[in-house]
This record gives C-alpha cells, sequence and structure tokens, in this order.
C-alpha cells in the first residue's frame, strides 16, 4: 500500500513538472499577434481551456484516491497555471494563502480572525491595484488574486460560524460552517483548483471536501456522469467565443473616445454604446461557461436532483445564459451575470449587514465593496453607482405599474407587449452600455469625455425618473381610502 502511494504520489508530481515545462516553453508572441490579441490574454484563454484535460486526468487517475492526493494535484496544476500566467507573481497568493491558514489556526473561530482576514486580504488586494494598475485593462497576478480574496474571506466566515451552536445559525450559514479544522494542503487546494482559480467560480470549502471525498457524483460509488453537461457549456462557451473573436477588432471602447465616434449625431452615439454594451459582456460569458464546464466535468458542478430525479450541475454556474439574453429589465441581467460573485456578497456581506436595518443602505455598501473589490479606478465607482441608481428606480417604476390601475391595464395589451419588450430592452442594453463605459475606460477623464458627448443621459434620465416617479405615484395610484369607497 506505501509503494502504491508513493507511486501515485510520483505520478501527480511529474505531471505537474511536464505541465511546468510546457506551458513554460510554449511560445505564443507570434500566434497572439496573428489574432489581434495580446500575448497575456492568450495564455490566460489557453489556461482556462487547459482546465478540460486536467479534469479528464482527475477522474480517470484521482476520483477516489486519498484526499492528500487530490488536494496535492489541485496545488500543483494550480500554482503551475500561475506561474505560466504571471511568473514568479505567483507568490502574492501563496503568501496570502499561507497567511490566512496561520490566521485560523492561531486565531481561532473568533470574529478577531475574520476581521483580521477581512482587512489583511482586501488590503494586499488593494494595494496590488495600487501598485500595478493601468489606465487600461492589464492581465496581472491581480486579476486572479480578486477571485482569491473573496475565497479565503468566505472561508475565515465559514469557520467562525462553525463554532457557533447550530442552533444559532441560518439553515444557509449551516449548510456552509466549517466543523473541522483545515489543514494547510486542504486550503492550498481549495484555493488553487485549476477550475477556478483564474476567473472563478466562488465555492465553499465543504463543496470542495465534498469534491475530494468523492460525493458529488449522480452515481453513487462511480466517477460522475456529467461529460455531456460539461460538453454543453463548453460549446455555448466556444459559441461566445468564436461571436466575441469576430467582432472585437469592429467593436471596441477605444472607438468611444474618437473624435469620429464624437462627430456622429447623437442617435448612433447612443446605438453604438447600445451594442458596445451587449457585446463587451461576452468576454466574461465566455470565461465563465469554460469554466463551468471544467467544474462540472470533475464533478464540482453537482447540485443534487430536481423533482424528476434529474441531476442537476449549476452548482458552479455563473451565467444564465437565457435570462442574460431575452430578460428586458437591468434586475434580470444582475441575476443571470457572475452569478456565484453575486452569491457570495448576498451571503458574506448583504445579509451580514441586517443589523443596520436598512436594505438599501446594506445594498449601497455591498456594491461599494464590490466597486472596490473590482479596482481602485473612478469607473468601477460610477458603474457601480449606476446600477445602484438604475435598480432603485426599476423597482420603482415596476411598482407605479403594478399598483396603478391605468397603467397595470395598458401594460396587459397583448397586441402591445412587443412593443413595451423592445422599448424596454432598448432601454435596457442602452443604460447597461453607458455603465459599462466607466467600467471598461477605468480613468475619470475618458469615461467624463464619453459621457459629456451624450451629455450624461444616463445620469439625466435615472436621476429625473428617481425624483418624479414618487409624484407620478400620488397621481396615478388610489389612495386606500378611496380603493375601500370604490368597492
Amino acid at each position: 500500500m506505501a509503494s502504491a502511494a508513493e507511486g501515485d504520489v510520483g505520478a501527480v508530481v511529474e505531471l505537474a513538472g511536464v505541465l511546468r515545462w510546457v506551458l513554460q516553453e510554449l511560445s505564443l508572441n507570434k500566434l497572439a499577434t496573428s489574432l489581434g490579441a495580446s500575448e497575456q490574454a492568450l495564455r490566460l484563454i489557453l489556461s482556462i481551456f487547459l482546465g478540460y484535460p486536467l479534469a479528464l486526468f482527475y477522474r480517470r487517475y484521482l476520483f477516489y484516491k486519498e484526499s492528500y492526493l487530490i488536494h496535492l494535484f489541485h496545488t500543483f496544476t494550480g500554482l503551475s497555471i500561475a506561474y505560466y500566467n504571471f511568473g514568479t507573481q505567483l507568490y502574492h497568493s501563496l503568501l496570502c494563502v499561507v497567511l490566512q491558514f496561520l490566521i485560523l489556526r492561531l486565531m481561532g473561530r473568533t470574529i478577531t480572525a475574520v476581521l483580521t482576514t477581512f482587512c489583511f486580504q482586501m488590503a494586499y488586494l488593494l494595494a496590488g491595484y495600487y501598485y500595478t494598475a493601468t489606465g487600461n485593462y492589464d492581465i496581472k497576478w491581480t486579476m486572479p488574486h480578486c477571485v482569491l480574496t473573496l475565497k479565503l474571506i468566505g472561508l475565515a466566515v465559514d469557520y467562525f460560524d462553525g463554532g457557533k451552536d447550530q442552533k444559532s445559525l441560518s439553515s444557509e450559514q449551516q449548510k456552509y460552517a466549517i466543523r473541522g479544522v483545515p489543514s494547510l494542503l486542504e486550503v492550498a487546494g481549495f484555493s488553487y483548483f485549476y477550475g477556478a482559480f483564474l476567473v472563478g467560480p466562488q465555492f465553499s470549502m465543504n463543496h470542495y471536501m465534498k469534491l475530494v471525498q468523492g460525493q458529488l457524483t449522480d452515481i453513487p460509488g462511480k466517477i460522475p456522469n456529467s461529460t455531456i453537461p460539461a460538453l454543453k457549456r463548453l460549446s455555448l462557451g466556444l459559441f461566445y467565443l468564436v461571436g466575441y473573436t469576430l467582432l472585437s477588432p469592429h467593436i471596441t471602447e477605444d472607438y468611444l473616445l474618437t473624435d469620429d465616434y464624437e462627430n456622429l449625431h447623437f442617435m448612433f452615439r447612443c446605438m453604438y454604446m447600445l451594442v458596445w454594451g451587449k457585446f463587451v459582456l461576452y468576454k466574461y460569458v465566455t470565461c465563465w461557461l469554460v469554466t463551468e464546464g471544467v467544474c462540472i466535468l470533475t464533478g464540482l458542478g453537482f447540485n443534487d436532483f430536481d423533482e424528476h430525479g434529474k441531476a442537476k450541475w449549476d452548482a458552479c454556474a455563473n451565467m444564465k445564459v437565457w435570462l442574460f439574453e431575452t430578460n428586458p429589465r437591468f434586475t434580470g441581467t444582475i441575476a443571470s451575470f457572475n452569478i456565484n460573485t453575486n452569491a457570495w456578497v448576498a451571503r458574506y456581506f448583504f445579509k451580514r449587514l441586517k443589523f443596520l436595518g436598512n436594505k438599501v443602505l446594506s445594498q449601497g455598501l455591498s456594491l461599494l465593496f464590490l466597486a472596490l473589490w473590482h479596482g481602485l479606478h473612478s469607473g468601477y465607482l460610477v458603474c457601480f453607482q449606476m446600477e445602484f441608481l438604475i435598480v432603485i428606480v426599476e423597482r420603482q417604476a415596476a411598482s407605479l405599474i403594478q399598483d396603478s390601475p391605468t397603467l397595470s391595464s395598458l401594460a396587459s395589451i397583448t397586441v402591445l407587449k412587443p412593443f413595451y419588450y423592445l422599448v424596454q430592452q432598448t432601454i435596457h442594453w442602452l443604460f447597461m452600455g453607458y455603465s459599462m463605459t466607466a467600467f471598461c475606460l477605468f480613468t475619470w477623464d475618458k469615461w467624463f469625455k464619453v459621457y459629456k458627448s451624450i451629455y450624461f443621459l444616463g445620469h439625466v434620465f435615472f436621476l429625473s425618473l428617481l425624483f418624479t416617479l414618487p409624484y407620478v405615484r400620488k397621481a396615478m395610484v388610489p389612495r386606500k381610502e378611496k380603493l375601500k369607497k370604490m368597492e
């Protein structure tokens, strides 16, 4: 048994060594140039797709092996991918992982450990942004580190919850609370899992440990029957990748800054922003769909069975593609986009602010946290400020239509519904593009120039609605006393 175990360890280490050598020797500069992409972007894409052969190796040789072998495999492959993309700067993630383990061990299940984790991990990430950020989108070590930061903060909170009386926890907290004491190898495997290290998704330590223990399968005792679901997400990801590759040379945020754009008719400027705002999100959609396929293939995507007994593979879904493409509301896009990160913020931040007693304030602080988590550029703050404003106005408008007999009757006219849908989608994606302009242009001089060229349309439109809708509501929604008399 000992010799067999040593052989398994040797096989994992040998694979990691070969993998590291291959990745180092692979020259991508010419290929990246021919595709019109940066070498860093091409490395990132290849690293994401590399998850599939690694997942197949895991399924074939490691699925029901000893836990420490699986942790070693995840750690070595994740570190190899980190080295391939960022070289020796992988020490940033390694340092934070080791220090996080020490925080858990030395401070235990205390609020001090949670606060120390939050302050240290966020401070390290923000310092990384400060020293590496430029005026452009750069693929640097901070990109996967923002994913790691949320993982480690969530780990500390779940470890803290694991020391509480189970009855004092909500059902959700009970699900994620860590009862045992994670080892350094477990924390490392959880942090460097190749299917989520670079771009997510987020998942809990408990879910990861179920994967290691062979519990995430639709066929107990056997490798999960997840190849077809994984290939479906991969195919969808490839579809978006091809679309983005074909369109990216022709629809760019750089054009928003040109004199040609500024000289267009106002309506054409708005239409370009609308189309660009929809298209620019496809690069994120591509990455998340491909990585979701990797997670499904390993079994990490297993999410129990539905009411018909069919296995669900959406535990690591970061996109609801149909909802994203068809829903005409901003809240629909939010619910369909970057799902696991939004769920993380809701679970570990928004709900933990319940003591404030104000939902709107908690939501505002959560969006502020998200903006800082993305980076220090002013564009992030403006983007999430717009999201906050738009969601508030959209909820007010929906409530007004529902409560007003006149507007409710108009909205229910069947023949006009396609027209309503078209108007909603136009407003939706125009102002989604408006918000994404600040997100993608980063610095105030750039996004301010574009906003000025369309007369700050988004801010004017939604701030006007924010202050006028309450008066419209008074005029169009009968008071309860009047309704009672009418009855």
